[in-house]
């Protein structure tokens, strides 16, 4: 556990910058979001109430645009971008966390595989770096909402606003719903199948590390088999049209399936880096 805890840290230690960056591209980012829709809402309330040209009541204004939400903001580009940013660096992260430690002249990955510790804690080390590193994410962004919400009540007038709970904000954009879930259970399911998906991936980098050109497709094909395993019980009751499943009863299946591939993957990890990785 202590060679694992060190590995952990060490890892991190290398990505905590990046990670940083992406976390202060999306706060400046997102609150310049809010900024910009606000005055852009007041500067257009405005116009049409105070305008030279056909000046409506506030009542009348209110009935015709409506008054501004946080999901006015929630829905923009200079708001999503950054969360788009940030998963697109975790997906990238998953192939870099690897393929770093072969570059260069004196490559690295051997340095680590040499350490007095099973090599499967490197592999352990890497998968929870990107875990915690996506777990960051969302964190942030949760307590970073409160925030955003405050200063659009700071710039827009009470009757000219909707207030929203960050429970509201979440749920007024379908990608927010992803990465952050309404329940504990879905937060299990979503980030549990995230969690495969990356075990599933890291074995397929070892297969290519291991094999070179062939590794690739024995990679693709891990990957499809694997996939495949997970889907099963809904592909089968599918295929041979049996429905006699009850929804808490697929997803239990589901669930047992994603577990095996799971363990599946560590398992066939675990060999590759003992076997056939070569130092």
């Amino acid at each position: 556990m202590k060679s694992y805890l060190k590995l952990l840290n060490f890892e991190f230690n290398r990505f905590w910058k990046v990670f940083a960056v992406l976390l202060g591209i999306t706060f400046v980012a997102q609150i310049a979001a809010v900024i910009i829709k606000s005055k852009s809402y007041l500067s257009r309330a405005n116009e049409r109430i105070y305008g030279a040209v056909d000046p409506m009541s506030k009542a009348e204004f209110l009935t015709t645009v409506g008054p501004m939400s946080f999901a006015d903001v929630v829905g923009g580009p200079l708001f999503f971008g950054p969360i788009a940013l940030c998963i697109a660096a975790i997906a990238f992260y998953i192939f870099f966390i690897w393929y770093r430690d072969w570059m260069g002249k004196n490559t690295f990955i051997y340095r680590l595989l040499m350490l007095p510790t099973t090599r499967l804690n490197v592999f352990f080390a890497k998968i929870t770096t990107v875990l915690v590193s996506a777990l960051g994410f969302v964190a942030f962004q949760l307590i970073i909402l409160p925030i955003e919400a405050t200063i659009l009540k700071w710039m827009v007038p009470k009757g000219f606003r909707v207030d929203m709970g960050v429970q509201e904000i979440v749920n007024s954009m379908h990608e927010l719903l992803i990465i952050i879930p309404n329940t504990f259970i879905q937060f299990i399911l979503y980030y549990g199948t995230g969690f495969m998906a990356v075990a599933i991936l890291f074995t397929a980098i070892l297969f290519e590390r291991s094999f070179r050109w062939k590794g690739i497709i024995i990679g693709a094909i891990y990957s499809a088999v694997a996939v495949v395993i997970f889907l099963s019980p809904i592909l089968v009751q599918e295929l041979l049209r049996f429905y006699y499943l009850y929804p808490v009863e697929l997803l239990i299946f589901e669930c047992v399936m994603g577990l095996i591939v799971i363990a599946c993957s560590i398992w066939v990890s675990g060999f590759l880096l003992k076997k056939k990785i070569t130092v």
